[in-house]
Order: C-alpha cells, then sequence, then structure tokens
C-alpha cells in the first residue's frame, strides 16, 4: 500500500519558516520524482517545486530564492524549506509523486498525499 504522509505545517507570521515533510511508503522513492503542489482556497491547484530521481529541482517563479526542495532517499522523504513567508504562500500543500519523469500536469502524477495546512498571517 503506497503512502505519502505530509507534516510541518501549521500557522506562522509573515517573514517565518516552515520545513515540510513527505514521508513515502510502498514505492521506490529512489526512482521517483516528487513534487510539492499547493491549493488556495477559489485558487486553482499550483506545483510549487520538483525534484527529479537524479535531484535536479524545480520551482515556480514565485517561490524561487525562498523555498528549497530536497530529497533523502535513505529516509524516502521529501521535504520543502520554506522561508520569508508570505501572507500568499498559504495554501495546503501536499507531496505528490511519479515514476521516473517529473510532470507539470498533475493528472500525470501517480501518487498523492492528503495534504498539510500553512497558513501565513500578516
Amino acid at each position: 500500500q503506497v503512502q505519502l504522509v505530509e507534516s510541518g505545517g501549521g500557522l506562522v507570521q509573515a517573514g517565518g519558516s516552515l520545513r515540510l515533510s513527505c514521508a513515502t511508503s510502498g514505492i521506490i522513492f529512489s526512482r521517483n520524482a516528487m513534487g510539492w503542489y499547493r491549493q488556495a482556497p477559489g485558487k486553482q491547484r499550483e506545483l510549487v517545486a520538483t525534484i527529479t530521481t537524479g535531484s535536479r529541482t524545480n520551482y515556480v517563479d514565485s517561490v524561487k530564492g525562498r523555498f528549497v526542495i530536497s530529497r533523502d532517499n535513505a529516509k524516502n522523504t521529501v521535504y520543502l524549506q520554506m522561508t520569508s513567508l508570505k501572507p500568499e504562500d498559504t495554501a495546503v500543500y501536499t507531496c505528490a509523486a511519479r515514476y521516473s519523469y517529473v510532470s507539470y500536469l498533475p493528472a500525470n502524477w501517480d501518487y498523492w498525499g492528503q495534504g498539510t495546512q500553512v497558513t501565513v498571517s500578516s
């Protein structure tokens, strides 16, 4: 059974930091590209960051220089370090896994977590 379990969300003031974790099981983690999506109320789901099996990373422009995605294949876990948080970062953050290659289409991701709420107060 595949599981992706996010943790680390919460309430933080603008300018603060949070580190999200997504612990996986039931997949060959090292062979999966990983991504973090977010969805704010009334907005479309947005792909925030991706990391390939070779640890190449990519970010949406709005988080470049503030967020860092990383992976620990020994722990089957992907992380999203978020700094200089802004109220517009408020959303439910969800990790996703896809065998082999990154995709920029939500429908192409194989597995999803349940999400963790991040709220940034002004």
